[in-house]
């Protein structure tokens, strides 16, 4: 008989206590993770990080907010219409129970980061394009983070499997299935590490949108294989050919390499004018 991981842990870190949960716990960590991040790269190329605190604030409320809404509009339209109380973390009915920001879709937490992101720059000017390429970067290793929060909270399930590292999550059922919340996590991780190791090229910082749209192809690229491995979350998906999460995962695919071949177009013209002999 195959010896499956079973996976047992209760979302509240303190039993008897919902406030604190390893899902929020996850998201502090992801924060501070990419706040790290984001220090190293500053001081890296020589810049001033004062505004970098509220820069993270900006973000985190963005993304937030973008991902709960998404999960609202692309998700359960007609549930929270009719149940308006629920998009805040606590429901009244049938007794008053507090229960996180249960539901956020990552499609909306990144539209909602590039607004707060927005904002943030009209208000201190300091690039656009600059900022998010080096945010892409920080912004990935957070995603990690969350699909580890997913794990815990025995969420985002994958599709029954015999592999070995299967896990049986028994709050759920007692079938083994993929990890697919630990696949994503372990694949945020390295795109993270992998967009650092692409910022180091002094020449590829040139070309403002690259690293972003490099992140944006190969988040999603992920995001889009990885959804064959899990169930699907609301049962209208049944009915499409491609869940909601890959659908949303094509325009952020297409967005990327836009992005990627804008950016390195620029940088080409730019080098090209910059070797013109000078006019007589």
């Amino acid at each position: 008989m195959m010896a499956y991981i079973h996976w047992d842990v209760a979302p509240n870190i303190i039993p008897g206590f919902e406030l604190f949960r390893w899902y929020g716990l996850s998201w502090l960590i992801g924060a501070f993770a990419g706040y790290r991040i984001m220090i190293n790269i500053y001081q890296r190329e020589e810049i001033d990080a004062g505004k970098l605190e509220d820069l993270v604030t900006y973000i985190m409320v963005g993304a937030i907010v973008g991902a709960r809404f998404g999960h609202i509009l692309f998700y359960e339209p007609l549930h929270y219409w009719h149940n308006p109380i629920e998009i805040l973390p606590f429901r009244l009915e049938p007794t008053f129970q507090f229960t996180g920001l249960a539901g956020l879709a990552s499609h909306g937490g990144i539209l909602g980061a590039l607004v707060a992101l927005y904002r943030f720059n009209r208000k201190y000017q300091l690039g656009y394009l600059w900022l998010l390429d080096r945010l892409t970067i920080a912004g990935t290793a957070l995603g990690g983070f969350i699909r580890l929060g997913n794990l815990i909270n025995s969420e985002i399930i994958g599709t029954p499997t015999n592999l070995p590292w299967a896990f049986v999550f028994t709050s759920v059922d007692s079938i083994p299935r993929h990890p697919a919340q630990l696949y994503e996590a372990i694949c945020y991780f390295i795109i993270s590490l992998l967009l650092f190791l692409v910022w180091k090229n002094r020449k590829l910082q040139q070309n403002q949108g690259f690293l972003f749209g490099m992140g944006m192809v190969l988040i999603f690229l992920q995001r889009f294989l990885m959804e064959f491995l899990k169930e699907n979350q609301v049962s209208f998906e049944e009915n499409l050919s491609l869940n909601m999460g890959q659908w949303l995962s094509i325009p952020l695919i297409l967005l990327g390499l836009l992005m990627i071949f804008r950016s390195t177009r620029k940088n080409k013209n730019h080098s090209a004018k910059s070797i013109q002999p000078p006019s007589k």
